[in-house]
């Protein structure tokens, strides 16, 4: 009877109960723990987006179509492999007709189980089967509505409307079968922006769902979605609904929703005071900890809104402090601190601040691209305010008379000491109280009376003495040479002052405390002093500049240029000075505006700056001699070659435009023109000039590009072999002429186009300027070297040509290469000397 029992092929009463009871009580039964244990693990491990409208369903989605099972949860792996197990074992389709009442539950946990593991596509097919195959199924209303779950995950959302409606509409469906199709059809609505139709769908769904859990997250998100409407009586509402649950449904849905209704109250005169002590009572609740991110940012936004800005910032940090893993949480924490230290004009803390936003936010994001913004504005800020602080302390030092230098270093060696003992007291108390604790523990009284390594007191001591003395060592020969010991990162000090060595020095334990090292380290040469000064006074006026420019900060401006007018600075810094601090009294309408305009007009009469005061429309409507206008002329200049002329007319615009914006254009014009004229080693410290004086304009980061990626190309010197006369498909014939002999070269270039064109060759031909007195005519083009050789040696004995001037016969590499470096020269030797 067993034997008979076990076939599939027998429509029998023991066959059929049979297959039924091992499918049910053994197979599924397993696959259902296995999956009921993979929801959890997905439960446990998923964490909510509370600034954003929940999904209905907790499931992570990494936004991948998968059709196999790799790297997923092993629990729906398994809960698929028994599902597949009961359908391939117990399945009995005889005539057409599957005779086992088990197998569509198995074809729903194998569904189910795809589902879960994102592969959307055959969990499709799955439940397609259900509704196909098993016609009178219990499963089928529950197979339809995870049917829709597929539809809405692959963006099919609606058809799942229209299917969850007509299946609502024309099928008997349990409580719980409604409310799990009414959330469904409400996460369709959410998909396609219909927040007001899904709210009706949520209230439904949370009326028939006898699961609390499922409760607290539609009220949650209902809530939601009333602020999204801008209906925030009606948002509370559905909160208060969350807070009611209690513990009946998860805590993070209570605790957000008591901080989304505390956003949606005003607060007031009359109710501030009882907000406080509500959000007071939610930090202090043991049960909340978890929660105190949320909780201690909610905090920090009401003293904000107080005014109380550093107890908002103590809670802005304990929110840090508290998250784990939450960027959108971190992101918004630093964003607040950057914009605080922002607008207390403290630029350098708020760049750290907006650098730490941006690690935390998407890359490919509006907000991300906004923030990156705002942060690279402050990089020429950061940079020029450290170069001013730097100088000004060391110009103070260095003015200072010798024995207050003395007493300044002095001060500064006795609060190093003072810290270095606290923090040696501090850690001697730490560690004594360690071993008191010990002492007194079981394990601490039955090591005492113990040989030495075997007493673990004595051997902590021991080594806790030994590390006091000698720092952490390595285990090597010699360990007790100074050079041996690991220096602490608080001991790197960077020396980066004008003239001195840019290298990160590094300074023992002796140097930090003696008054020779800090002596000796101050600079004594007039000539670094005066550096720092014109570093000092271009970085003032940079700032000037920004902070009126980019940040509409006009005291802190006009303090920067006001700084840079009683510092003796360069000449050229003077005059725009002026002119900036008097556009900047005009705007705050200041009566020194008047002096400054007197002072430009007199001082500085034949200046443009002088021209704009006396008569502004007439300069205005002139525009030939605007910095664009000139810009544009330098740049046809150095379109037609005329290099000198372009690196001097730049030099004279960079002096007369200071501060304008048009400046970084004029030296990275006068860069390749140096590149052109001078060869590789000079534009190469052109370029570099560039990229450091200007890193955040578009020409400093161009130049940047091409520092790392062109130079690295145009740096090769050695020459190609050109002994193969047809492996190259270019060269180039090549006659070179003094520059004072333009007239002859201008005549060569008219016969060599008539060449061209009587032999009907498709060549070019060019004028190639060289360096300040040499200059190439060049015929380009020629698919081998014995081709250019014959055009060379027709053009000498051709009786309509007869060019007798001196050429040669070049690969285009190699030509590069001469124009690059202007090493003709080297050519001449290398390639064109006949070898004995």
């Amino acid at each position: 009877m067993l034997f008979n029992a076990c076939s599939v092929k027998k429509d029998k009463f023991v066959n059929r109960n049979w297959h039924a009871l091992n499918t049910k009580y053994n197979t599924l039964y397993n696959g259902n723990i296995a999956f009921e244990q993979g929801r959890e693990t997905l439960n446990d491990t998923y964490q909510d987006d509370y600034f954003e409208v929940l999904p209905i369903e907790r499931l992570e989605v990494s936004g991948e179509i998968k059709l196999d099972s790799e790297d997923n949860n092993p629990n729906f792996l398994i809960a698929e492999e028994k599902a597949t197990k009961a359908i391939q074992k117990h399945s009995m389709d005889i005539k057409d007709e599957e005779r086992n009442p088990q197998i569509d539950e198995a074809f729903l946990l194998l569904g189910k189980a795809r589902y879960f593991d994102e592969r959307y596509i055959p969990a499709l097919e799955s439940f397609n089967y259900i509704l196909n195959k098993y016609s009178e199924s219990d499963k089928l209303n529950e197979a339809s509505i995870w049917r829709e779950k597929v539809n809405i995950r692959l963006e099919n959302d609606d058809l799942a409307i229209k299917n969850l409606k007509r299946l609502m509409k024309y099928e008997r469906l349990k409580d719980q079968e409604y409310a799990d199709a009414r959330a469904m059809l409400a996460q369709a609505y959410i998909n396609l922006n219909a927040p007001d139709t899904a709210v009706q769908n949520l209230k439904i769904a949370s009326h028939y769902t006898k699961k609390n859990p499922e409760k607290g997250r539609y009220y949650y998100i209902i809530g939601q979605l009333y602020n999204q409407l801008g209906y925030k009586d009606s948002a509370n509402y559905a909160f208060d609904k969350v807070i009611e649950l209690n513990r009946k449904s998860p805590r993070i849905y209570m605790i957000n929703a008591k901080i989304e209704k505390l956003k949606n109250t005003q607060v007031t005169d009359e109710n501030k005071e009882e907000i406080l002590e509500y959000l007071t009572k939610m930090e202090l609740n043991r049960e909340n900890r978890p929660y105190l991110d949320g909780i201690y940012r909610q905090l920090a936004e009401f003293h904000l809104e107080q005014e109380s800005d550093s107890l908002a910032i103590l809670y802005f940090n304990k929110s840090l402090r508290a998250s784990q893993n939450k960027p959108k949480l971190n992101a918004l924490n630093y964003e607040n601190l950057a914009e605080y230290n922002f607008d207390e004009s403290i630029y350098k803390p708020a760049g750290a601040y907006y650098d730490s936003v941006l690690t935390n936010l998407n890359e490919n994001t509006k907000k991300f691209r906004a923030i990156k913004k705002k942060r690279d504005n402050l990089e020429d800020v950061i940079k020029y305010e450290d170069i001013v602080h730097y100088a000004d302390s060391v110009i103070t030092v260095y003015q200072m008379p010798k024995d207050e230098q003395l007493a300044y270093f002095g001060k500064h060696i006795e609060e190093l000491q003072k810290a270095k003992e606290a923090a040696q007291k501090k850690e001697k108390e730490r560690i004594t109280d360690g071993f008191a604790a010990f002492n007194n523990s079981k394990g601490g009284k039955e090591n005492k009376g113990k040989f030495y390594f075997y007493n673990i007191t004595s051997l902590g001591y021991g080594q806790n003495d030994f590390k006091n003395r000698w720092g952490n060592r390595e285990l090597t020969d010699d360990w007790r040479w100074s050079d041996k010991s690991l220096i602490n990162s608080e001991n790197i000090a960077l020396q980066n002052a004008p003239g001195a060595n840019d290298s990160i020095s590094v300074v023992s334990e002796d140097e930090k405390f003696s008054l020779d090292y800090y002596m000796d380290r101050l600079p004594t040469d007039v000539a670094i002093i005066d550096s720092l000064k014109t570093e000092r006074n271009f970085a003032n006026y940079q700032l000037g500049l920004i902070y009126k420019e980019k940040f509409n900060e006009n005291l802190l401006a006009a303090e920067k240029l006001e700084n840079v007018l009683a510092s003796n600075a360069e000449e050229r810094l003077i005059l725009p000075s002026k002119y900036n601090l008097y556009k900047i009294y005009e705007e705050v309408d200041s009566p020194l505006k008047e002096t400054m305009k007197a002072d430009i007009i007199a001082n500085h009469s034949d200046s443009r700056y002088a021209e704009i005061l006396l008569n502004p429309q007439a300069v205005l409507a002139d525009s030939s001699d605007s910095p664009e206008k000139r810009y544009e002329n330098l740049f046809k200049q150095y379109q037609e070659q005329h290099f000198l002329q372009v690196i001097t007319g730049a030099e004279e615009n960079i002096n007369r435009f200071t501060g304008d914006p048009i400046v970084p254009k004029f030296e990275m014009l006068k860069a390749n023109a140096i590149g052109r004229l001078q060869g590789f080693e000079l534009f190469k410290e052109a370029l570099n000039y560039v990229a450091l004086t200007y890193p955040n304009n578009p020409e400093g980061k161009k130049a940047e590009q091409m520092i790392a990626e062109q130079l690295p190309k145009l740096e090769q010197k050695e020459f190609s072999p050109e002994t193969d006369s047809k492996g190259t498909s270019n060269w180039k014939v090549v006659f070179p002429f003094k520059r004072s002999n333009n007239e002859k070269a201008l005549k060569l270039m008219e016969l060599l186009e008539k060449s061209i064109t009587d032999l009907k060759y498709k060549n070019k031909i060019s004028k190639d300027i060289y360096n300040l007195e040499d200059q190439f005519v060049v015929v380009h083009g020629f698919k081998s070297k014995d081709y250019a050789l014959g055009y060379a040696e027709l053009l000498k004995n051709n009786k309509d040509y007869r060019v007798a001037d001196e050429n040669f016969v070049v690969l285009s590499e190699n030509y590069k290469i001469i124009q690059v470096h202007k090493n003709i020269i080297d050519y001449r030797n290398t390639l064109l000397t006949p070898k004995p």
